[in-house]
Parts: C-alpha cells; sequence; structure tokens
C-alpha cells in the first residue's frame, strides 16, 4: 500500500509505548532489577518479558474489560509462575511505577513539535489507563492535543473498539487520520482489518511484519515522518 495520492490527514493517531516513549528499554531495565533482586540468573530478562507479554496480551483480550493495572500485575504473576519465579507484590508495583517515567526517544519531543506547526492535530491512542500514561503525556512537550486510553474505551488493540471509539472521539472517519505505530501485532492488525492508513517506526527491535499485511511506510525514527509528509505534498 501507498499514502500516494491521499487527502493529508488532519489528526494524526500515535501509539505510546515504543513509537514515542522508549517502552522496551524501559521494560529491560525494571525486569533486570527484578530478576537481580530476586538474585535470580538462570531466566534472563528477555525471556521474562517475552512470558509475560504473551500473558498480558491475552488477558487484554479475555472478558471482563480489566484495567491495565489489573492486568499487567496479573500477566506479571503468571510470567513468573510459568518460570518457576517467586512473585511478590511489590514486583507489580515496581513495574506500574516505572512506566510513567519512561522517556521519550530522543526525537520525538522536537518532532511533535514541527508536526504541530505544520497544523497536525496529534493524538495518542494506546492500550493504558489515564493515570499511568499522564506521566508520559507530560514528557512530550504539551504538543499532544488528546489521549485516548483503553480505559476510556473499555477494549484493548487490536480490537477496532478502540479505534472505532477514538476516531467517534475525534470527529474523523478512518479515511481522515493516518496511524503511526511501533507494534504489529497491536496496531497493523487493527489497520489491517480496519483499513485505516498506517506508518511504522520500526526501530529495530526485532519485531516482524505480519504475513498478511504491509504497513503504508515503514520508517526507522518519528523524524523520518516530516520528510515522508513533505513528498507526499502534506507540508
Amino acid at each position: 500500500m501507498t499514502l500516494n495520492n491521499t487527502p493529508r490527514p488532519h489528526w494524526l493517531t500515535f501509539d505510546c509505548y515504543g513509537t514515542l516513549i522508549q517502552w522496551d528499554e524501559g521494560l529491560k531495565a525494571v525486569v533486570e532489577k527484578m530478576l537481580s533482586d530476586k538474585g535470580e540468573h538462570a531466566v534472563d530478562a528477555a525471556k521474562l518479558i517475552e512470558v509475560y507479554d504473551r500473558h498480558e496480551h491475552r488477558l487484554e483480550q479475555t472478558p471482563p474489560h480489566r484495567s491495565f493495572r489489573e492486568l499487567s500485575t496479573l500477566g506479571l504473576q503468571l510470567a513468573l509462575a510459568e518460570l518457576g519465579l517467586p512473585s511478590q507484590p511489590e514486583d507489580s508495583q515496581r513495574l506500574a511505577a516505572a512506566i510513567p517515567n519512561m522517556p521519550p526517544f530522543a526525537e520525538v519531543v522536537d518532532t511533535l513539535a514541527q508536526l504541530k506547526a505544520l497544523g497536525f492535530k496529534l493524538c495518542i491512542v494506546s492500550n493504558t489507563d489515564d493515570d499511568i500514561i499522564a506521566g508520559n503525556v507530560a514528557q512530550l512537550g504539551g504538543h499532544i492535543d488528546r489521549v485516548i486510553t483503553a480505559q476510556q474505551a473499555d477494549a484493548y488493540k487490536p480490537a477496532p473498539r478502540l479505534f472505532d471509539y477514538a476516531h467517534e472521539q475525534l470527529g474523523v472517519t478512518r479515511d481522515e487520520v493516518v496511524h503511526i505505530c511501533a507494534s504489529p501485532t497491536l496496531d497493523h492488525t487493527a489497520a489491517r482489518d480496519m483499513g485505516f492508513r498506517c506508518v511504522w517506526i520500526d526501530r529495530g527491535t526485532g519485531r516482524q511484519l505480519l504475513p498478511d499485511y504491509r504497513p503504508d511506510a515503514i520508517l526507522s525514527s518519528l523524524d523520518q515522518l516530516l520528510p515522508l509528509f513533505k513528498s507526499l505534498g502534506w507540508t
């Protein structure tokens, strides 16, 4: 697919964690400290994160809808149990406390400022709770116009309900936005199923494209949106 010969969007929607905020780096630091405090050396951080992600994503799609704080707590408990590691209440508290302090990638704040100056409206659509993401949004220079969360929509990506809710709140159709994201599993699945335009920020984390979907553009950092939009005649 391509963005050529498509209309300039009024709104840009962004995934937060991994796209704007250093999720992988922050999660790795939390998990490494957790394992170190447990005196655990048989399991590395990457393995625990892999198992945690699997449980968390499954729980997000399992009724009833629960807060991200609840799901991340249960997902971490299940991951630790699966790997034969002890679980303490402070484990999940540490994770929830760390997320709001995870910083943006180096180019993000300046890029958002330039996009705002070019007349785009900016919205985050994220699988999280309002109180958790507030700390991250506070680090984005005041450039974000709206924040739509799973808590508000009672739904998690890749379920269309979250994006439908976001588009309804913004007063746009699927054809009137471009979504910028880092997760093939969550965001690309929704873009494929719903048909909205999508740009993938592939930061070299090893995430793989879906076998049956290719985003409209693939960039390695957020600031590459600026020359892309210029080439499309949007700026």
